[in-house]
């Protein structure tokens, strides 16, 4: 049934598609000032717009809305777009980076990351594997987004239990939203010098009367990343083997100024298409995407795989492939995802909007030895179904009700194949209401979920769980500069997959080798110790799942003080999260052949933490501008039990200069990060950094007087310093990128 299902979503998506392009065909292409701008950076006007949310339902501004909200978008978006969203997002307060190579960024929200942050493409889920392994890369483009929205805090009131850390919506116009009158379109070249990338990418909004016609595609490959100095940090990886004298690893050969088996290639194309009618319209997508990367050999050590002696393929790899091909463990990631919209305005007597969004995405990717095999094979096909209904105000309040569903079989298969095949479903109620009296505006809402989780492997039993959500917020506009708003809520986000039941079908074997003598400490899992465990490549560890986990509760605070000057601005926010039975991974003590065995448990922690911006206009003069912008964050977290939380990000503080004149703009900043000497237990310290970043581009006339163009460098890491996320499980082994040249050209018709 699913399979039908899927390809009538395919038929009828092509059959729109095809007949939007006949009539567009039919006529005069043309620019129309009203159609969707490729980039909104050069629409002039537009960029001054404040922005109108499209995660949260009522669809407010984002200065109207107590939710911790950060937005990209024009200009800004485009100046910070890079090649994952973890690395886009990373230089924005709150906000930062777990990379895994350069194919790998997963965004942290307030220090929440994995199955705790939800990022979504178009308000629905990506539905791709980053959530199960740290080395899973996110399958959405920033380059191809007209914004991302990032809801900082629990978001799990809109969308569900993984967003009890917060929400990443990266938002496009896949499905065409509003009609066109003939052409539209872009195209960009960049390249990018740390690890020879090159990136191309075009886009196309096209439409004549009730049609409107979207296509987009990228292509981006690279080789091994350069870094400053040495790969691996031995002093760092000798002191976390320090308390355990006969852990053996493997020894992997350091190298120096790149990072073996980094490189990878990304095709991505889209196409998408709208039909308008009076009081509505109705869209279907499909896109693709190919993603192929390489991991750092440290992600995936010899651990629970064969010794590779044989040949390695071709004879055309470069240099760096040859001398470490031996190590080179690369995913191949295929996604195939159909999407369908439908909007009513005034659909029956109270509502006077209806939008329905649905998805079907077909995800798999395989972890491909160095010898050529397939070791593991990932799958997640995924159903996403979600409805608003915006109604009319009733009694001065005005908001939006909403159901959304979900329903996903995931599997690994292969020989690191420690999560069994799942059955997921999950169902969510929920309401979102706002009242606006003087200068006060008022939000309550409330979410019910329902999640299910059913393995296939008999040791372990079905389990469900129902989670209860709320929130209230005010804003209070205390003049016309200054704004206060507090926000609070209580959160519950049920158990995923690899938390209850990772390892959980390991076989039984007759001998066992011992860690050494742990004493007492974990007698609830004696005998656990005795399977056959499969490690998890990415943590190098062997984590084990705990089907007895309960969902995690947490009880959330902020408050934000905002100032909006003639030229200048400012805000603050404190934020304060207290868990209930946070799951989290436990050392156990124990090794199995020399590896350390983790335990899913649960224990109370919280999170506090403070995030300032504050930009001024330095200079107005004629044409010319100078801007200066201000900003940090700083985060702690701790267990009940007085630990740290682990990969946590350091205090950061950071500046940036900008100066325009005519069709020149240039800027400069700088980011300081502190050492990061709360790293957690049984996790390295990391040194503190500071990085210098600048560019300039220029705009240039296009060929007609409608067209436009947009040539552009930038020099990140000016200084060649040597960078290590503490967010990164590869800190030790995979340093950030080192000096890069970024330039490129960017053409809109």
């Amino acid at each position: 049934m699913k399979n039908f299902t899927a390809n009538a979503v395919m038929f009828a998506c092509g059959s729109l598609l095809l007949t939007a392009s006949n009539s567009f065909a039919q006529t005069n292409t043309k620019s129309s000032s009203e159609s969707h701008e490729v980039h909104p950076e050069v629409a002039g006007d537009d960029s001054k717009l404040e922005h109108v949310l499209v995660s949260v339902p009522v669809h407010k501004q984002a200065s109207k809305t107590a939710l911790p909200v950060t937005v990209l978008s024009g200009d800004e978006l485009r100046a910070s777009a890079m090649s994952t969203i973890g690395d886009t997002l990373a230089n924005k307060p709150g906000l930062a980076n777990a990379s895994f190579g350069p194919g790998v960024g997963q965004p942290v929200i307030r220090g929440q990351q994995g199955p705790r942050v939800s990022v979504l493409q178009n308000s629905l889920s990506s539905s791709d594997a980053s959530n199960v392994s740290a080395d899973h890369a996110v399958s959405v483009e920033p380059l191809l987004a007209d914004s991302i929205e990032v809801l900082r805090g629990p978001s799990t009131l809109l969308y569900g239990g993984g967003a009890i850390g917060g929400v990443v919506n990266v938002i496009d116009n896949r499905i065409p939203t509003k009609q066109v009158d003939g052409v539209t379109g872009g195209v960009e070249y960049r390249h990018e010098g740390a690890a020879d990338q090159d990136v191309s990418a075009f886009r196309i909004d096209a439409g004549q009367g009730d049609f409107a016609l979207h296509i987009d595609g990228l292509y981006r490959d690279w080789n091994d990343q350069d870094v400053p100095g040495k790969a691996i940090d031995e002093q760092a990886v000798e002191s976390g083997h320090a308390d355990h004298d006969d852990h053996e690893e493997e020894e992997l050969e350091n190298t120096d100024g790149f990072v073996p088996n980094t490189d990878g290639r990304t095709k991505a194309l889209t196409v998408g298409g709208s039909m308008f009618f009076e009081g509505g319209l109705f869209g279907l997508s499909v896109s693709r995407l190919e993603n192929n990367y390489g991991i750092p050999p440290a992600g995936h050590a010899s651990h629970g795989h064969d010794d590779h002696d044989d040949e390695h393929g071709d004879e055309d790899h470069d240099e760096s492939e040859e001398a470490h091909g031996e190590e080179g463990i690369r995913i191949d990631v295929e996604q195939t995802r159909y999407d369908s919209r439908l909007e009513l305005e005034d659909p029956f007597s109270g509502i006077h909007q209806l939008k329905w969004l649905l998805s079907y995405t077909d995800y798999e990717h395989s972890e491909i030895e160095p010898n050529g095999a397939v070791g593991t094979r990932f799958e997640n096909d995924t159903w996403e179904s979600r409805l608003e209904l915006a109604h009319e105000p009733l009694l001065g309040w005005h908001g939006v009700v909403g159901l959304q569903l979900k329903q996903g079989d995931f599997s690994a298969i292969g020989e690191e194949s420690f999560i069994p095949e799942t059955e997921s479903r999950s169902l969510g109620l929920f309401v979102v209401e706002g009242y606006d009296w003087r200068d006060w505006t008022f939000e309550l809402g409330a979410r019910v979920d329902q999640d299910e989780r059913s393995p296939s492997d008999s040791s372990a039993k079905d389990e469900s769980f129902t989670s209860l959500s709320a929130s209230a917020s005010a804003l209070w506009q205390i003049n016309d500069a200054w704004q206060l708003s507090l926000a609070l809520s209580r959160a519950e986000r049920a158990p995923v997959t690899e938390e209850l039941f990772s390892n959980v079908d390991a076989p039984e074997h007759e001998e066992h080798e011992e860690g050494g003598d742990h004493g007492d400490e974990h007698d609830e899992h004696e005998g656990e110790h005795e399977r056959e465990y499969v490690v998890h490549g990415a943590t190098q560890a062997i984590e084990v799942g705990n089907t007895n986990l309960d969902t995690e509760k947490s009880m959330n605070g902020d408050i934000k003080l905002s100032w909006q000057g003639a030229s200048a601005r400012a805000e603050a926010t404190l934020f304060y999260n207290n868990f209930s039975d946070y799951i989290y991974l436990e050392n156990s003590g124990e090794f199995q052949d020399e590896v350390p065995v983790l335990h899913y448990e649960q224990q109370d922690a919280k999170f506090y933490g403070v995030e300032f911006e504050a930009g001024w206009t330095v200079l107005a003069s004629g044409s010319s501008t100078l801007d200066l912008t201000l900003f940090g964050d700083s985060i702690r977290g701790e267990f009940d039990d007085n630990a740290d939380v682990p990969r946590l990000p350091p205090l950061r503080v950071g500046g940036r200069v900008d100066y325009r004149v005519g069709d020149w703009s240039s800027y400069v900043s700088v980011i300081n990060a502190a050492d990061q000497d709360k790293p957690g237990l049984n996790e390295t310290e990391t040194d503190g950094y500071t990085r210098w970043d600048l560019g300039m581009d220029y705009r240039l006339p296009g060929l007609k007087p409608e067209h436009s163009a947009l040539a552009f460098l930038k020099v990140n890491n000016v200084t060649d310093e040597e960078i290590r996320l503490s967010t990164s499980f590869l800190r030790n082994y995979a340093p950030e990128a080192g000096r890069s040249i970024i330039g490129g050209i960017r053409y809109q018709f």
